[in-house]
């Protein structure tokens, strides 16, 4: 059964990017690839993806590649270049319009709201996010990009040591 899944990488102190959407904090960190929410294992199990602008103009500016073999959406208001070869679709539509698209494309298999915090919060807000996954580097920033800006319960459902990360899973707890 599909999962819609917000899998991300924080600091301690709940930031996802410095104000100046940098990741160098993270991009030197241990983690072991094939781990609890290392990236290989936890890509294994994504059938599409979830991204905000942001966070798809930091990916073209930092990788030569485009590293995503699944169908990928971009919410956004303006117009990006898409990748020679790569299935995105650049969508300005709220995330309830979209969601049911990504999971059927997603054939059982987990939608990753690959970032940023506030499209996770979107998807929350429409009772559509899953799951919660972190993994906390040992740092902290001070400020920048919030894990997530909305308020959310959330009940704790694994936790372990990945390499530098305190690795975590929650379930969203829907009301009702």
């Amino acid at each position: 059964m599909s999962r819609t899944v917000y899998y991300v990488a924080a600091s301690l102190d709940g930031f996802i990017a410095t104000p100046d959407h940098s990741l160098d904090w993270l991009l030197t960190r241990h983690i072991d690839e094939a781990g609890m929410l290392g990236p290989a294992a936890f890509v294994e199990g994504v059938g599409a993806i979830a991204m905000g602008a942001a966070t798809y103009e930091w990916i073209r500016r930092h990788q030569d590649t485009w590293d995503y073999t699944v169908p990928t959406w971009v919410f956004t208001h303006r117009d990006l270049a898409g990748v020679d070869g790569a299935e995105i679709t650049f969508t300005s539509a709220p995330v309830a319009d979209v969601h049911a698209a990504m999971v059927g494309v997603a054939d059982g298999r987990d939608v990753w709201v690959m970032g940023g915090g506030e499209l996770a919060g979107a998807f929350a807000d429409e009772g559509l996010l899953d799951e919660v996954a972190v993994a906390y580097a040992p740092v902290t920033l001070g400020s920048g990009a919030p894990l997530l800006p909305r308020r959310l319960e959330l009940r704790l459902t694994e936790a372990a040591r990945n390499g530098e990360f305190s690795c975590v899973r929650y379930d969203v707890v829907h009301p009702g």
